[in-house]
């Protein structure tokens, strides 16, 4: 878990970046993504979307306004991929590590 805080219309908000913060951040983008696909399906899942950005809202410190929902994904969804990103990062590191000692073991 990490914590993330930004700026959204002059208003200061806090996450804190949990397993189910991050589902529900790939939820929603599978959701925009089934919507920008298939653009008739766009009423069927608005009503998952909205609901799913009502959740992620829900764990924002402090409430977040209804005019910064927008911005507020935004940044909630660049928060997560950026970690995503580093955790990626992190393992592919642990990966060479471990080869470059398997190797030097085997001399």
């Amino acid at each position: 878990m990490s914590s993330k805080e930004f700026e959204v219309n002059g208003t200061d908000y806090r996450i804190v970046i949990t397993d189910q913060v991050v589902g529900h951040v790939n939820n929603l983008k599978n959701l925009y993504n089934a919507a920008y696909e298939d653009p008739e399906s766009f009423e069927d899942v608005s009503a998952e979307i909205s609901n799913t950005i009502n959740e992620i809202a829900a764990t924002v410190e402090p409430d977040a306004e209804d005019s910064d929902l927008d911005g507020l994904i935004q940044e909630i969804i660049k928060a997560v991929d950026s970690k995503a990103e580093e955790i990626e990062k992190e393992l592919e590191g642990k990966e060479s590590t471990g080869k470059k000692s398997k190797s030097k073991s085997k001399k």
